[in-house]
């Protein structure tokens, strides 16, 4: 029966063809008409610009614009950097269709590039601000080029160097730094293993002290100690810092680091040493990630980073702090690890490029890219003109202002970093590269979307970035772990408030010494963009959250669960109350930002952005809903003042996004002429 039915149908299928070629070829045909094909306008040609892009850009990226200059020119130069030519335009970018040992290769070929020219001059033998800030500036522009690039150099200055410079004393940056800015050793960190990832405090890795001859042992006692996604150990890594638990005499004094070689110069694996790959990965093959077994490695006592604590040449522990109880040992243990907040505030500023890339590309390629036509063989409608479209990109557009600004605050305190300031320079770090982090992924894939198939194409980034910067939101912490940690610090500071009946001072709580902000029962369009009500509204949910998570923390002690159990049942709280310190202290970056304006069109259209940024915060968050601070109908009218803004965000929409600061070179041929380099005429090319 089955074999019947397919004759049948394949029957019936060859006589429809038949009668319709038979039709066709009767009729009279007339030679097809030449068709005119769409055409690439540039939007400069036909979009306004109220305000100095100019200064928008200072603003924006705050410090060193001709040393950032400087680079991106640098990098156009040079075949290294990939330059290929598409529509008229040259773009550099790396070439992701490399198998991953060449684009290691290159990698390091760009890095010995860079090196010759000076780039890296100061990145660790530097001194004052002015050095530290260079060198940011530096970093974030190699990150707009490339993750691996960007990825490699931040082990190597930031992780291994930063490690040798705050862990360490005089005798290690005499003997170290000077050889790691110059690239004679390679350096990698050595702190994640199979087992423990987040959790540091619980590594297994053995360090003894073998006074006899005056060296430490360093083991990998078990499989889950090995260390794992160790950046630059799979092939490149001469030396390595290890984070391992120090046993003197039979007493654990908890992580410490250490200085290990793993390679010698000609790269050959140093004695009880093994090193493996980890593999090919989703995105970031420009780094050779590996990972390192210590089979009873001896390394000199000098070798023990000693700034907080170290051992004396017949194995007596020595510490600046003197208890060994528990929590001493977990005070030394963040006392470790306090400097190295710089890869969570790099991290945070580079995401906050990357989601500029995308916007940039998919914003300039809506300005020129037409789709559907309203009324009968009218022209069709640039994308950006659809209310939908721009839905879609200009509240991500706003949210990347705001944590550009809030980037730049977080390099501040870091920069302006105390032994006071440390606890907050955490707190803000946590909050900040988890938040931003999240907002890069979601942005990067609204943009891959509303690019269509274009976004599919590596040439054109923004696909690729996904994949390329997917790792931020866990390396250097995992974000959901980074938002408990801030959840946790907030507790600390309200409890010890109440505890001792004094206001709060820090973290921002100061609001909370003040009245309880109240939300007008009718938003009408004027409250809504005020900042009084947006500051009042963010402090209100993160007050009320503030309470409500410490008042159920309490509630599951008095029931008999511990404290750290009673934290860890709360997290939906936790969870919500994270993000509210976060999205204040960002509105509250921008509210500072913009007041450094003067009256004008650059304020002007910061306070559109501004508006558009608490405001789709408020909508987002189930929390303004949940917990009532905001009616139904007040959270309609929040809604419907979105789509006003867009639309008067709409006019400024190039201006914004070339503000931000990315050469034409460092986007992709779909934000210029998309159909010339796409053509049969660039294919010849």
């Amino acid at each position: 029966m089955a074999s019947q039915y397919s004759s049948d149908r394949a029957w019936i299928r060859t006589r429809i063809l038949t009668n319709h070629l038979l039709s066709f070829s009767s009729q009279s045909v007339s030679p097809l008409e030449s068709n005119v094909c769409l055409s690439y306008s540039p939007p400069e040609l036909h979009e306004s610009c109220s305000f100095d892009t100019n200064e928008m850009r200072k603003l924006l990226d705050m410090h060193n614009i001709e040393d950032r200059d400087w680079l991106f020119g640098l990098m156009r130069q040079s075949k290294v950097f990939n330059p290929q030519e598409k529509g008229g335009r040259v773009y550099v970018s790396p070439d992701y269709n490399q198998s991953m040992e060449q684009q290691r290769e290159m990698t390091m070929k760009r890095i010995a590039y860079l090196l010759e020219r000076g780039v890296f001059d100061g990145w660790l033998t530097g001194k004052g601000l002015e050095s530290e800030m260079k060198k940011f500036a530096l970093f974030e522009v190699l990150g707009i080029f490339d993750h691996s690039l960007a990825i490699k150099l931040g082990v190597h200055f930031f992780l291994w160097g930063g490690a040798i410079q705050f862990f360490g004393t005089k005798r290690h940056h005499d003997k170290w730094l000077r050889d790691t800015e110059t690239y004679a050793i390679k350096g990698c960190f050595a702190m994640s293993e199979l087992g423990h990832g987040s959790n540091v405090r619980g590594i297994e890795t053995v360090t003894v002290y073998d006074s006899n001859t005056r060296e430490f042992v360093i083991n990998t006692p078990c499989e889950s100690a090995q260390k794992y996604w160790i950046g630059g150990a799979a092939n490149h890594a001469t030396h390595t810092i290890v984070f391992s638990q120090l046993n003197i005499n039979g007493t654990n004094q908890g992580v410490h680091a250490f200085i290990a070689q793993i390679r010698d110069a000609d790269g050959n694996i140093c004695p009880n040493i093994r090193v493996a790959d980890c593999g090919h990965k989703i995105g970031l093959n420009g780094v050779d990630n590996g990972r390192i077994w210590f089979d009873n490695v001896r390394i000199p006592r000098e070798n023990l980073l000693n700034s907080v604590a170290d051992v004396s040449s017949d194995g007596q522990y020595l510490s600046a702090i003197k208890d060994s109880d528990q929590v001493v040992i977990l005070e030394r243990f963040a006392a470790f690890l306090a400097p190295l907040t710089s890869g969570r505030v790099t991290i945070a500023v580079s995401s906050i490029y990357t989601s500029k890339i995308g916007l940039a590309t998919a914003i300039r390629y809506s300005l020129t890219r037409r789709a559907f036509s309203v009324t009968p063989n009218g022209p069709e409608v640039l994308l950006l003109d659809y209310p939908s479209h721009q839905r879609r990109l200009l509240p991500l557009l706003a949210k990347t202002y705001a944590m550009s600004f809030a980037g730049n605050y977080l390099k501040m305190i870091y920069w302006n970093r105390t032994p006071e300031s440390n606890k907050t320079l955490h707190v803000i770090s946590s909050a900040f590269k988890a938040t931003l982090t999240w907002h890069n992924m979601r942005t990067l894939q609204e943009c891959r979307e509303a690019c269509g198939g274009q976004g599919l194409k590596t040439e054109n980034r923004v696909g690729q970035l996904k994949s390329e910067f997917d790792v931020q939101t866990t390396f250097e912490g995992d974000n959901n772990v980074l938002m408990q940690q801030v959840s946790k610090a907030l507790l600390a500071e309200y409890v010890a408030a109440h505890k001792k009946k004094k206001p709060f001072n820090s973290l921002g709580l100061e609001h909370m010494n003040g009245p309880l902000p109240t939300i007008p029962s009718h938003l009408t369009s004027t409250v809504l963009r005020s900042t009084q009500f947006q500051i009042d509204a963010f402090c209100l949910r993160e007050r009320d959250l503030l309470n409500r998570f410490a008042a159920e923390v309490s509630e599951r002690q008095a029931n008999g669960e511990s404290k750290e159990y009673a934290f860890i049942s709360s997290y939906q709280l936790a969870e919500d109350l994270g993000r509210a310190f976060s999205d204040r202290t960002i509105l509250q970056t921008f509210i500072d930002t913009e007041a450094t304006v003067s009256v004008g069109p650059l304020k002007n259209v910061l306070s559109l952005l501004r508006s558009m940024y608490a405001l789709i915060c408020l909508e987002e968050d189930a929390a303004f809903l949940r917990y009532g601070y905001i009616s139904t109908e007040n959270a309609a009218a929040v809604r419907k003042e979105l789509t006003k803004l867009c639309s008067e965000l709409r006019p400024h929409a190039l201006a914004l996004v070339s503000s931000l600061g990315i050469p034409d070179a460092f986007l992709s041929p779909i934000a210029y002429n998309w159909i010339d380099a796409n053509s049969w005429s660039s294919i010849k090319r």
